[in-house]
């Protein structure tokens, strides 16, 4: 079964042989590929709406894995019990959306052993959010796919003792220790998008606007240094 190299980044955080909610699932495909490759005897894709889950369950047959894959309808969270799985993943969304769907079902999502997140917009908030609910991110990497980049991350209870600075709010601080590529080129493109809309800008432009850009591409220049110097 081919799926796109940012589900497959998603799945390779996942611990083998555990259970899995795949929250707003994807045509299945995450949990398809889980049972395709031995690595989950138990699997629940799940969605809030009927159409997706409708092509998950053709998926399903499709591939012969309904012995360990089931679909369920639910708005995020809600129709999972705790201690059902072993791991939640929750991918293809906003962040702030993310947040919410943990938020409105906290004892269920910390149960888990593990989350697995990869937010298309808002990661900060994300990283935040996890900080202020007694979660830390033990494992992240970078995807590109079909020219976007994508974080995703892994996060399990408990308190990460790493130093508070502006730069791992924003970034985190283990895809620079695992020298991450992908990131690495992430950041330089970051840089150079803003240094772009810096040049194109006029004295006359907003200055509230100019001044946070700049600071961003400060703080995308530290990451660098940063990258560079570990």
């Amino acid at each position: 079964m081919n799926i796109s190299d940012r589900l497959k980044t998603v799945a390779s955080l996942i611990t083998a042989g555990n259970s899995v909610a795949d929250i707003g699932t994807d045509h299945g495909y995450i949990p398809i590929y889980l049972a395709l490759n031995d690595l989950t005897k138990k699997a629940v894709a799940m969605d809030i709406n009927e159409g997706p889950l409708s092509r998950a369950a053709d998926n399903i047959q499709k591939y012969n894995v309904g012995s360990c894959v089931e679909t369920r309808i639910s708005d995020g969270l809600c129709g999972l019990a705790e201690n059902e799985v072993d791991t939640i993943v929750i991918a293809g969304m906003g962040g702030l959306l993310i947040n919410r769907i943990l938020e409105d079902n906290m004892k269920v999502a910390l149960s888990a052993k593990e989350i697995i997140l990869s937010p298309h917009s808002d990661v900060p908030k994300v990283r935040e959010f996890l900080a202020d609910n007694g979660l830390m991110v033990t494992d992240e990497v970078m995807v590109k796919d079909e020219g976007k980049y994508y974080f995703v991350l892994k996060a399990v209870k408990g308190h990460d003792d790493i130093e508070e600075r502006e730069l791992y709010k924003i970034y985190g601080h283990i895809l620079f220790e695992h020298k991450d590529k992908v990131f690495y080129e992430y950041l330089i493109n970051e840089k150079k998008k803003r240094e772009n809309i810096l040049e194109k800008m006029s004295e006359s432009s907003n200055s509230e606007r100019k001044a946070a850009l700049k600071k961003e591409s400060e703080l995308i220049t530290e990451g660098l240094i940063e990258y560079e110097s570990i």
